[in-house]
């Protein structure tokens, strides 16, 4: 896949607001299903061809339907969770195979004369154009566009046609749902989901005229699903079209003989729906509603809506920029993807993989607070609201959780689909307990980028409050003054069970002084004014590791102090990802770090450190970053800008933007890495743009990359929609909307506050940072990826 997309630019022409594919290598067929995946957050339907073979990975997804299993130990243990949560692979509604004069049209026979996909990131449209000519020596022309649709929830369309090209043809169609498709194992590590053989159980199935409608039901978690499908069918002639259903399966079969230059098409509308509570009456009624009301609007205005959607969406999220455009379409691919897996999930989780694929079983983590949320917070703040009101939906789980773990407050999970902790491995797992702080911190940068006093009182306050009485229950006051929380693993899970982490401290010093913010603004129910103060005591006193003789902050106590990886025998053996080849007893002992650590905590809580510190800091642990998360290069990429590393910013933003493209971890099957993707945006935004959201307005400390000639970006503040330029040495800021918008402009070690209004842009000069050290270099054969 990597060398197809990576070296294949005759096959992948890098285009600004398009990802294209130009004929087909079979090899990669999961990989690129995943890029061409369409989601809208609720329904996500991977790239797997009309006609369903070959495929890599078939894959229709609904947001937190799930089954359960059980999760083994090989010893039991207190607190264990006892079953974990698998994404199901729905009722397939994508299907419309073909026989032309009675052979299948299946890409694997036959000759293929010409295949492109395109998928257009400006409109949220899937396109596919295919010419083919049977083994008989028949020829056919095949197109067809798909959607999800962004404006009504359920629904999934097609629009697909079939051309006789040089001699007339007996053509029938077969559109279908299929339920309990076989899917493939593909690989023993661990991040791939468990498999789930026939995870769907039949309830009803039936058929009236083109229509036909599916319902099943899960064996353990005892959710219901209902799919129905409607079609359009058009041709030059009479159609004979029949209907069947069984209880996997419906199909309508529609035949037909076409003249040269003559189309048969069908236009199919599935819709889906899925509840642990409602009935199955009130389940089949609300897919037959969804399925009327998509008829009767019709194809033109459905996709209609979904351009308007889009058009709305870019313009106060686009990255615009004059250089690579390979990185221009990576960064637009990126904001597509982390958009259409949360813009109608509507207070359901945000998966790591998105409805892209199944990897990691569908679940959430941290990543969706600490990379996905900056992102919609920023440039569609509805979506961020309801993946927190998700979060708040969990509190309770959250609370029986701590209480398991004899703590106060709430306990968010590590990887959910319910809210479940479903992590087998605890020290990975239940010590990472920064993912309450990430939850929190997210919430307060919701209501300080929208000001919404009506969430703040509903769901900021107990997110707040709740995790901050965690933290004071997990760490205490020593006898050295300082407030230490042990035993915990950080985001860096090469280094579990320590103390201190300094990433960990910091969030949770946030933590709590966002929670003392909002209780004194809307206080609880019988909050006691001490409780207010002992969080405030404990955010202050915080312990922050330093090592006075390296003159750098440790990422945990003693971590400096370590011997560190052999790194020369891990490029030499080929051993990386390390979690494949090493034991975690050497990982823990030593001085190596899997994804950006301290370093995350030098981009979130930048105010804890001088300029000097972070330098330092950056210089000391870039050479023992293996990055064997998808989750660091973006981290690494705003802090390298921040500290004057230009070039190697440019680097780090390469290889979070093209994660998926270049499928550089070599897992793009599974699905496609949304925070890597989202994490783009943040390099460009926060590392280039050097934003900060202050406690009093946003900050920027503009530069540009090596060799660009500009960028410019559009975010959403407080009811204003505010466009920043950057070119050679000066930036604009303009904004729409009522009132002035104040902002602070950075630029050495000056500082200006502006105020901008309406058709009055403020245009000052910039200076690039000077690096305080030398460019460090990484761990042998871990450098950065770059552009060829």
């Amino acid at each position: 896949m990597s060398t197809a997309i990576k070296d294949g630019h005759d096959r992948f022409p890098p285009e600004p607001w398009r990802v294209r594919e130009i004929g087909l290598d079979q090899r990669t067929l999961a990989q690129t299903e995943s890029l061409f995946a369409l989601s809208n957050g609720h329904i996500g339907v991977r790239g797997n061809f009309d006609e369903g073979d070959p495929y890599g990975l078939p894959g229709t997804y609904l947001n937190s339907f799930y089954e359960t299993r059980p999760l083994p130990y090989a010893e039991a243990g207190y607190g264990y969770p006892e079953s974990g949560q698998t994404v199901v692979n729905v009722t397939n509604g994508k299907l419309i195979r073909v026989l032309v004069d009675d052979e299948p049209l299946d890409l694997r026979y036959g000759e293929i004369r010409h295949h492109e996909r395109v998928l257009d990131l400006r409109r949220g449209l899937l396109h596919r154009v295919l010419e083919w000519q049977s083994p008989a020596g028949k020829r056919v022309r095949l197109r067809s566009t798909r959607l999800v649709s962004l404006t009504r929830r359920s629904l999934l369309a097609v629009d697909w046609c079939v051309e006789a090209v040089d001699e007339p043809l007996r053509i029938v169609a077969q559109s279908e749902l299929v339920a309990n498709e076989h899917i493939p194992a593909l690989s023993n590590d661990p991040r791939v989901a468990a498999m789930v053989e026939n995870p769907l159980e039949a309830v009803e199935n039936g058929w009236d005229k083109l229509r036909a409608q599916l319902i099943h039901r899960t064996r353990n978690s005892e959710l219901h699903l209902a799919v129905a499908m409607d079609h359009v069918v058009e041709g030059p002639g009479e159609v004979t079209c029949e209907m069947a259903s069984h209880p996997d399966w419906a199909r309508l079969t529609a035949a037909t003989r076409l003249g040269v230059g003559e189309r048969l098409r069908l236009t199919k509308f599935v819709t889906y729906g899925w509840s642990s509570q409602r009935s199955v009456p009130a389940l089949r009624d609300q897919v037959t509603a969804a399925l009327v009301s998509a008829l009767d609007s019709g194809w033109e205005r459905v996709v209609e809506e979904q351009e308007k959607h889009f058009e709305n969406f870019w313009s106060g999220a686009d990255v615009e920029l004059d250089g690579p455009v390979v990185i221009q379409q990576a960064v637009r691919f990126g904001i597509f993807h982390a958009y259409q897996a949360a813009a109608r999930a509507e207070q359901r989780a945000i998966p790591a993989k998105g409805l892209t694929g199944s990897g990691y079983d569908g679940h959430a983590f941290w990543d969706t607070e600490m990379f996905v949320l900056p992102l919609l917070t920023a440039t569609a703040s509805d979506a961020a609201a309801d993946a927190l009101r998700w979060r708040w939906s969990t509190m309770d789980l959250a609370a029986e959780r701590a209480r398991t773990l004899r703590l106060s407050g709430v306990a968010f999970p590590w990887r959910t689909i319910r809210g479940h902790e479903c992590s087998a491995y605890w020290p990975a797992g239940t010590a990472a307990v920064h993912v309450n702080a990430a939850v929190a911190v997210a919430a307060a940068r919701y209501l300080w980028w929208t000001g919404d006093e009506a969430f703040g009182r509903a769901y900021a306050v107990p997110l707040l409050v709740e995790t901050a009485r965690l933290w004071m229950s997990l760490g205490y006051l020593g006898d050295d003054g300082e407030f230490h929380i042990d035993g915990v693993t950080g985001p860096d899970e090469y280094s579990a069970l320590c103390d201190d982490n300094v990433y960990t401290n910091l969030m949770a010093a946030r933590n709590l002084r966002e929670a003392a913010e909002v209780a004194r603004r809307w206080p609880p129910d019988g909050m006691a004014p001490d409780e207010i103060a002992a969080w405030e005591n404990a955010a202050d006193r915080m312990a922050v590791p330093y090592d006075k003789e390296k003159r750098v902050h440790e990422q945990a106590r003693g971590f400096t102090g370590r011997k560190v990886w052999d790194f020369e025998r891990s490029a030499r053996e080929d051993e990386y990802p390390l979690l494949l080849h090493a034991p975690y007893f050497d990982l823990y002992s030593r001085q190596v770090i899997k994804q950006a650590d301290i370093v995350l905590a030098l981009h979130w809580c930048g105010d804890a450190f001088t300029a000097e510190e972070k330098a330092r800091a950056f210089a000391y642990y870039e050479p023992l970053t293996v990055r064997d998360s998808s989750l660091s290069a973006c981290t690494q990429a705003v802090v390298a800008a921040e500290v004057g590393h230009l070039d190697l910013a440019a680097d780090y933003l390469a290889e979070a933007a093209l994660m998926d493209l270049h499928d550089i971890e070599h897992n793009a099957r599974d699905g496609l890495h949304i925070a890597s993707l989202a994490g783009a945006w943040l390099a460009l935004v926060a590392g280039f743009g050097g934003m900060r959201d202050t406690p009093h307005r946003l900050l920027f400390r503009p530069q540009l990359p090596p060799g660009w000639e500009r960028l410019a970006f559009a975010v959403r503040p407080r009811g204003h929609l505010l466009r920043v330029e950057i070119v050679p040495g000066k930036v604009t800021y303009s904004v729409e909307g009522e009132g002035p918008l104040e902002v602070t402009h950075c630029s050495g070690r000056r500082q200006d506050v502006l105020s901008i209004r309406q058709g009055r842009p403020v245009t000052r000069k910039w200076k690039a940072v000077r690096p305080l050290t030398p460019r460090p270099p990484q761990p042998p054969g871990r450098e950065p990826h770059r552009l060829p």
